[in-house]
């Protein structure tokens, strides 16, 4: 069976450094940091104070009172990059065949606030009054709500389901999405993920794990992926999506293709519930597979969008197997962790940073990691390799690779590539 080839027509986002993806990727180049105080709630006991929040948002910009009592935040940040990805498709819906467009999205928590708020009311008030939980806590919570919305929203009748794999959920979403095309399966996929998780739950319980920075004093440079100073990962929040297309539909419609997908790779660490393996055996074997999978060779690649997540042992296992696969070329690819501007976006940091790989692809730039300062270096890192550091670097970019693993020792990574006909 030949396979069908596969290029992304369309994307969304609405994250910490903008509510589309156009202002996302703008401030992404400059080096903008996403992180600030918290404001969704009082965190004056947390041992962190500081996040990368969706800024300036009002649902009821978005949704009628009635539609935003009735969803999570993270599902109102995924069906407000799937309209934007939707649109930027520039697809007319009313000449496809919805039998042939499904939706697969990646959550790694799902509604952790809805469900917050619905076991305190019960705390409170539950041995007085009985239980007295709202008919829409369950559908607002669930992980693959946002898959069902977005659906339901258009009328897409095809493959429709949720992935979850913590934080490379979205990243699995992508590879899913991608295999349902080139199989025949779907025409169109709206894939992506969302997360929103800044609350009280969200916050001590990864502060519980020691895994957040408590750089309370300066969270705009808090995260510093590779630099010998890091001390944990900034949580952040909010939604991607991309429009994964078979090519001869989008063709045949004339569609502006941004990049194609070349390749996907997955495996597990098999080592421990939240630590990568320190040799980054699973990340060496997930870049493989995914080089193996599209036909290419480590030379092929120009730039690596990493998990990078500003944590010890992450980083320096990442780095490592990074040269391990890559060899003497590793000393010839950019590498960058938008993660430094962002936050960890947890389920939906894979979908956001796939973007930026098919972006850097398109316009050929690559945007830098920030926060490093010079000296401040890990000695078992290697910094002969271009970690882009501080300042967007323009290059030709033929091919991106984009890393992100997650808590279980879940490992995905997909490949983008320039399209030629």
């Amino acid at each position: 069976m030949e396979l069908k080839r596969v290029v992304v027509t369309g994307m969304g986002a609405i994250t910490p450094l903008g509510n589309t993806a156009p202002e996302t990727w703008e401030n992404t180049k400059k080096g903008v940091s996403g992180a600030a105080e918290i404001t969704h709630f009082d965190t004056s006991k947390f041992k962190t104070h500081f996040a990368c929040e969706v800024k300036n948002y009002k649902p009821l910009d978005h949704f009628n009172r009635k539609e935003a009592n009735k969803m999570d935040l993270y599902e109102q940040y995924s069906i407000i990059a799937a309209n934007e990805a939707i649109k930027d498709s520039g697809l007319d819906l009313d000449k496809e065949d919805k039998n042939e467009i499904g939706v697969v999205f990646g959550v790694g928590i799902g509604g952790i606030h809805t469900f917050e708020e619905e076991a305190v009311n019960y705390a409170k008030t539950g041995e007085e009054f009985g239980p007295r939980y709202s008919p829409f806590f369950i559908p607002k919570m669930i992980s693959d709500i946002a898959a069902g919305q977005i659906s339901i929203n258009y009328g897409f009748h095809g493959p429709n389901y949720a992935t979850t794999s913590a934080c490379a959920s979205s990243t699995n979403a992508l590879a899913d999405a991608f295999n349902l095309i080139r199989l025949g399966k779907a025409t169109a996929i709206v894939a992506g993920g969302a997360e929103a998780a800044i609350w009280p739950t969200g916050v001590g319980g990864f502060n519980a794990m020691h895994a957040l920075s408590t750089r309370n004093d300066d969270p705009t440079h808090a995260s510093r992926p590779f630099s010998g100073s890091r001390d944990g990962f900034i949580m952040g929040e909010g939604s991607g999506v991309l429009i994964l297309e078979e090519l001869g539909h989008a063709l045949a419609r004339g569609a502006r293709i941004y990049a194609e997908v070349a390749g996907e790779g997955m495996s597990a660490d098999a080592y421990h519930i939240t630590a990568s393996h320190p040799e980054g055996l699973g990340a060496k074997l997930v870049m493989q597979r995914a080089l193996d999978d599209a036909g290419m060779k480590p030379e092929d690649i120009d730039y690596i969008n990493v998990h990078g997540t500003s944590t010890q042992v992450g980083d320096r296992s990442e780095a490592k197997a990074i040269k391990d696969v890559f060899g003497e070329h590793a000393y010839e690819l950019n590498i960058s962790s938008t993660k430094s501007m962002t936050g960890h976006l947890l389920g939906a940091a894979g979908a956001v940073e796939a973007m930026f790989s098919v972006l850097s692809v398109y316009e050929d730039i690559v945007p830098p990691t920030i926060n490093h300062v010079e000296g401040d270096d890990d000695p078992e890192i290697d910094y002969k390799m271009n970690f882009t550091f501080n300042k967007a670097q323009k290059r030709v970019v033929r091919a991106a690779l984009s890393n992100t693993f997650g808590f279980g020792g879940h490992n995905a990574c997909i490949i983008v590539k320039k399209f030629a006909e």
